[in-house]
């Protein structure tokens, strides 16, 4: 396109300036009419008058060679269809930009299951913690469970508030039935590829078993041995600032296979090395035991010693020199001293704290005093008796006597039965015989003062009858061995002088 000749110059300084500007225009309108045409040869007229104004505004307001440089970008025509968005430009702006290009949204799993259960964490990477149960509102959804302290802060908006909740991924996590790791019933227990213990409990059967299936289920679907992040990771990826998460992109395209290569010799050179750390460690376990000395020689040389708590009464007494233990003499005698009128005495329980170390000591084979300060409490000398018999590696009245005696409480005519049980008290081997004459003549001292103490021989039977006395296999019968042994101690508390006695009838 062919520009307007140049008009000629007029004479006079006021005629110069005018054509000049006119000069100056038609080269400016000439420049802006060439770029229109070969941006855009359809440019519509009102385009055209867009841009003469413009121009005139440049030319107005052109003060300088940078202001000049800089109105140039007006001249740029945009494509009139496309409708650009004002970008901030505040830092945090930008970086919400960044975010939302870098990173998808975060999805919300579907929640397949949410309750009220008993919760208690015994272990968090593999450290044992105390069992406290807590009532927590739990939540079941994809490949995570979530514990709430109630529904409510599950539903806060904040997610501060939710951050504070306990996440469990179930990748790789293993959940059995846990009834050895609690007394409470229907119990049980989550371990995660971490370490982290968990276990879960309510008293409603139908809950607990839907609430297992269910974590069951979710945790066949996920992948035994994840590979990828886990949600948890992309989790916090997505709390990071812009320049951690570009930084670590950059990084992660630059570095991801010397990594592998690096993890993976690393595992081969750790595995070898393990395998013959194994080895080493099995033979000199292999060479400790062999060279460990045998039971009879530690006994022989006094590092271990018997003890007086769960031995058998032959071996205390054999150790003793004696057919009645000494522990049991010394009980019998404080008990007589100051406990005979103590209201539930044997019935009433001492603190176990110091019953056991009450146990200790004679344990040790330590001077022991009953008349010390620390054993004033005389349930305390009474619940130790009672756990020494408790604990007899075989019962006062021996396993092979059991039936013999409970077939001989079931004779009707009482002579008859007094006969029958005398004869096998006088059968018994001399430590069971000395020991349970001088604690059945004990008990009938107890019984004299029933008006004070509130012990009769009812109630010193149902005490003393499944302490002294059981079966070595109780199978189904324990309710009824159990009636037949308060019987047994029962009778032979009222009938002590004939059943004891050295004269025949």
């Amino acid at each position: 396109m062919q520009c307007p000749s140049k008009p000629e110059a007029s004479v006079g300084s006021q005629g110069v300036g005018v054509t000049a500007k006119a000069v100056s225009y038609q080269r400016i309108s000439c420049s802006v009419q060439t770029s229109t045409n070969c941006d855009n040869s359809l440019e519509t007229p009102s385009s055209a008058h867009q841009a003469t104004g413009a121009v005139q505004m440049r030319i107005k307001n052109a003060t300088s060679h940078h202001d000049r440089l800089s109105q140039t970008k007006s001249m740029i025509l945009t494509d009139a269809g496309k409708v650009t968005e004002p970008i901030s430009r505040h830092r945090r702006n930008h970086s919400q930009h960044v975010l939302k290009d870098v990173i998808p949204p975060i999805e919300h799993p579907m929640v397949e299951k949410e309750g009220y259960l008993q919760k208690a964490k015994i272990a968090d990477g593999g450290k044992k913690l105390r069992k406290n149960w807590s009532t927590s509102w739990i939540v079941l959804s994809g490949q995570k469970i979530e514990f709430y302290k109630d529904s409510k802060q599950q539903a806060l908006p904040n997610l501060k508030a939710r951050h504070k909740a306990e996440i469990v991924d179930l990748c790789g996590a293993q959940i059995e039935w846990a009834k050895e790791k609690s007394s409470r019933k229907s119990v049980f227990q989550i371990t995660t590829v971490t370490g982290n213990e968990f276990l879960l409990q309510s008293d409603i059967d139908f809950i607990i078993l839907d609430w297992f299936h269910a974590i069951k289920n979710a945790i066949d679907r996920l992948p035994k041995n994840p590979s990828g992040p886990s949600s948890l990771e992309f989790f916090t990826f997505q709390r990071s600032s812009s320049t951690e998460l570009l930084s670590h992109c950059h990084s992660d395209s630059k570095e991801q296979k010397p990594e592998h290569r690096k993890s993976f010799m690393f595992r081969l050179h750790h595995s070898a090395s393990d395998t013959s750390d194994k080895n080493r460690v099995k033979s000199r376990l292999k060479k400790f035991i062999s060279r460990r000395p045998s039971l009879k020689t530690l006994q022989e040389k006094g590092i271990i010693k018997d003890q007086t708590f769960g031995s058998h009464l032959h071996t205390v007494c054999e150790r003793e020199h004696s057919t009645v233990p000494w522990f049991v003499k010394q009980c019998i005698e404080a008990v007589e001293k100051r406990g005979l009128d103590v209201d539930g005495i044997y019935r009433v329980s001492g603190n176990l704290a110091t019953i056991q170390k009450l146990r200790f000591i004679v344990n040790q084979e330590e001077k022991l005093n009953l008349d010390d300060s620390q054993w004033e409490d005389i349930h305390v000398v009474t619940g130790a008796l009672k756990m020494f018999f408790r604990e007899l590696s075989e019962p006062l009245f021996p396993y092979s006597f059991f039936e013999r005696f409970v077939e001989a409480i079931k004779i009707q005519d009482s002579n008859a039965r007094i006969k029958t049980i005398r004869s096998l008290v006088k059968n018994l081997p001399p430590p069971n015989h000395d020991t349970m004459k001088i604690l059945f003549g004990h008990l009938t001292k107890i019984v004299a003062k029933a008006s004070k103490n509130l012990m009769s021989t009812q109630s010193l039977g149902i005490v003393f009858g499944p302490t002294l006395l059981r079966a070595k296999n109780e199978s189904g019968n324990m309710a009824i061995h159990m009636v037949y042994q308060n019987q047994i101690a029962e009778f032979m508390l009222n009938e002590y002088d004939k059943i004891f006695s050295s004269e025949e009838d």
